[in-house]
């Protein structure tokens, strides 16, 4: 019997599993740089944690959440989504009685929707996200947009389409549900069996309907802003004018409401096409919340937080072709031996190479010499430690630059050594093999091409360079760093 993934899901391994996990180191490193603390709960929950949380009214909790008795009849479920779950831990753990405002998280795991499977888009997927909760500053708000703006500049998306706009406070909500149910109550005959039932659960869920005949219907409903309260106004006022000030791009979008019902306040969302034409819509999102924490028996505290699908990130690197190569193997072992003794030696040396931090593979199978040697180039491999029988009794290796072909004999004491300066070297060079914004390389160890002597300091797009060196053919003067 062959087994098969089961519909929207799928293994992520080798190259693939590379990626997404350089994607969320990246993310965290930066998340980290931002003062955000890494939190890991639970992949299960007691189910009225989210149907309390996230909301009856939501499809998520209507449609897709994975829900099911244990065999203690409890009722539990797949977490659908990471706030609540958070949020249940900063109470849990008493965070909000020990902690200055705001106490800032981030995270990173799978989370289960049973939803169509899509572009980018499974039943189990994995999110990344932060929260930043206890402060109701809307310097928060803004702070937060930024993590997700910069984030995915970090990741070198540059064309990314920031969404934002604003639910308003509880009054601004209760107006604005009572403008949408008079306006719906007069087209719902016409409209999906979805939005039927949102009308009397949540009519702003209705605002998210995809449907093509509805979305026209959609297009002439009441606008939130026609009905924020006057706090509500300036608060989303003042984040516009702090993203304008920070010359942030965005676009205030009236039709954007996001799927979870406990937002309130600033809502946004990260739009992104990549160079292949591919529009995967919205790329992460998030917003503010008023009252989540008290819903989960904390304090009367505010958050703010996003979170970004790592599967569309993945997706949309790759079609822009900006994931990272592999890394290469720092060497590759070769035993030359038959003997059993001999192998044993080239292991321990195998193993002492590693713990001292290189990446190493070793040929344990006993293949020809010609056939290492292929492998340690599939593998990518910079350099061969070739030891056979009578470099074992010597206490010497061959080491075999893969690149250059030129080869060294060492001690066994000088192995290390030889590895940290090769490896050493390598790296240098790479950082100061780098182009320039004239459109050129330059090198500190020969002179370019463009007749510049030394590294380029210039900016030659703003005009900004310093002269001390030979003239470079962007009509710019260069000095040696």
């Amino acid at each position: 019997m062959s087994y098969q993934v089961l519909k929207g899901t799928h293994d992520v391994i080798l190259d693939e599993a590379f990626s997404y996990s350089y994607i969320e180191s990246l993310l965290a490193m930066f998340a980290e740089t931002c003062g955000f603390k890494e939190f890991r709960v639970p992949v299960i929950e007691k189910s009225d944690l989210f149907t309390r949380a996230v909301g009856q009214g939501s499809d998520v909790v209507r449609k897709e959440m994975y829900t099911f008795l244990d065999k203690g009849n409890r009722s539990v479920t797949l977490r659908p989504e990471f706030t609540a779950g958070i949020i249940r831990s900063m109470v849990n753990a008493k965070l909000f009685a020990q902690q200055d405002f705001p106490i800032k998280g981030f995270y990173y795991g799978p989370v289960f929707r049973y939803e169509r499977p899509q572009l980018g888009r499974y039943r189990q997927f994995n999110q990344f996200g932060v929260e930043s909760v206890g402060s109701d500053s809307y310097f928060r708000d803004v702070e937060v947009i930024l993590f997700g703006y910069h984030g995915l500049q970090f990741l070198g998306l540059n064309n990314v389409v920031l969404k934002v706009n604003s639910l308003g406070d509880e009054e601004s909500r209760t107006n604005y549900r009572n403008a949408l149910i008079e306006y719906f109550s007069k087209h719902i005959d016409e409209m999906c069996s979805d939005c039927k039932e949102r009308l009397n659960v949540n009519p702003l869920r209705i605002l998210d309907c995809k449907v093509e005949e509805d979305r026209k219907i959609i297009e002439n409903a009441p606008k939130i802003d026609d009905y924020l309260s006057e706090a509500s106004k300036k608060r989303f006022k003042a984040i516009c004018d702090t993203l304008d000030f920070m010359e942030v791009k965005y676009e205030v979008d009236h039709s954007l409401v996001r799927g979870l019902d406990y937002y309130s306040e600033t809502v946004f969302e990260y739009h992104y096409t990549s160079s292949t034409g591919n529009n995967y819509g919205a790329v992460g999102g998030g917003g503010h919340y008023s009252n989540l924490v008290k819903e989960i028996g904390g304090p009367a505290l505010p958050g703010v937080g996003l979170s970004f699908g790592v599967e569309r990130l993945f997706s949309i690197l790759k079609d822009d072709n900006k994931l990272p190569e592999k890394p290469a193997l720092d060497a590759y072992v070769m035993p030359v031996t038959k003997n059993d003794l001999t192998v044993r030696n080239v292991l321990t040396i195998t193993d002492i190479l590693r713990t001292h931090g290189f990446k190493v593979e070793v040929n344990l199978e006993g293949n020809s010499f010609s056939s290492m040697f292929k492998k340690a180039e599939k593998k990518n491999a910079l350099l061969a430690v070739i030891i056979g029988d009578d470099e074992i009794d010597k206490d010497m290796v061959k080491v075999k630059d893969l690149l250059t072909r030129e080869e060294v004999e060492l001690s066994l004491g000088e192995l290390i050594p030889f590895m940290e300066d090769y490896l050493s070297a390598r790296a240098h060079k790479h950082e100061h093999d780098h182009e320039c914004s004239c459109g050129h390389h330059h090198h500190h160890d020969h002179d370019c091409e463009c007749g510049c002597d030394g590294d380029c300091d210039c900016d030659c797009e703003n005009g900004e360079y310093e002269c001390d060196g030979e003239s470079c053919c962007c009509g710019h003067h260069h000095h040696e760093a």
